[in-house]
């Protein structure tokens, strides 16, 4: 995709810069102690463990045998994405020095921190055996009961309470503390984190574009046919595999670049979102039809 950098007046310093949250996962990043490398490059192992109940005690044979069992799970990186950005040395000098100066930082507000939010809602969602809730919200009350049914279902699934995140959209949010209700405050407050998710980066599915493929030269990612709109989602951390192997940010000068008179910035991130087959009920999802 073309660069379109407009050419600054002499007098010109300020830049017009897009809206964008910055990531709203990243209270959700796994420390990678938790896992070790496993047979092939591209995937983890981590521990699952399972011990037998109680048994009978009895006074003259004593105590029942039990068991434990300890399995390694393999879980495969599931996140690969990166792209190069160069920028012409005279329309670098023309836009007084923005153009490149801001290239990265722009990338990273408005590309991969939105990108990398979409992915990690649209894989926890599509997981097996997560809990799940569908319909439409139309009121600060209605969220409400709607958030008090997750949460009891999560107490009655034993999950802890402790470490449980909220993310919702700003509407769903805003409207129950529009109510500042003590109802409402005990509700939210049950909660460790809560995070606003713009709706944009929170859909039950995505396609991720390739940057290659006709129509898809952007990159970037969009809803995907399939997918709908999500109202909230509770996770609950521990239940999450989720961080970062590889990730680097390179800067390229023009004098290091035999194919063009230009500055490059070069970005990639490979890693993993999963969850752990163990723990699925510390996920909740509510999301429209």
């Amino acid at each position: 995709m073309s660069n379109t950098i407009a050419l600054a007046k002499n007098y010109t310093s300020l830049l017009d810069e897009v809206y964008r949250s910055a990531s709203v996962t990243a209270d959700l990043t796994s420390d990678p102690k938790l896992s070790r490398a496993g047979a092939n490059a591209n995937e983890i192992i981590y521990p699952q463990i399972t011990v037998s109940g109680l048994g009978e005690y009895d006074r003259n044979t004593g105590y029942t045998t039990g068991a434990v069992d300890l399995k390694w799970k393999t879980a495969t990186f599931n996140y690969d994405r990166g792209t190069r950005i160069s920028v012409d040395v005279m329309d670098n000098e023309e836009s007084r020095n923005l153009a490149f100066g801001m290239a990265g930082a722009t990338l990273m507000r408005e590309k991969v921190a939105p990108e990398a939010d979409a992915f990690t809602f649209a894989t926890l969602a599509a997981l097996e055996n997560i809990s799940k809730a569908t319909g439409t919200i139309e009121n600060a009350i209605q969220f409400l009961d709607a958030l008090l049914t997750a949460w009891s279902k999560m107490d009655e699934d034993e999950v802890p309470q402790e470490n449980r995140i909220l993310y919702a959209t700003a509407t769903m949010l805003n409207s129950v503390m529009a109510l500042d209700t003590t109802k409402s405050r005990e509700i939210l407050g049950k909660f460790a984190i809560k995070k606003v998710v713009p709706q944009a980066r929170f859909y039950t599915a995505i396609d991720m574009l390739d940057g290659k493929t006709p129509g898809e030269e952007a990159g970037h990612y969009q809803k995907a046919e399939s997918g709908a709109d999500i109202n909230f989602m509770i996770v609950h951390k521990p239940a999450i595999i989720k961080f970062d192997k590889h990730t680097v940010s390179n800067i390229i000068p023009a004098a290091s670049n035999s194919n063009a008179d230009a500055d490059i910035v070069k970005y990639r991130k490979y890693g993993i979102v999963d969850g752990y087959a163990n723990k699925r009920a510390g996920i909740y999802l509510n999301s429209k039809a």
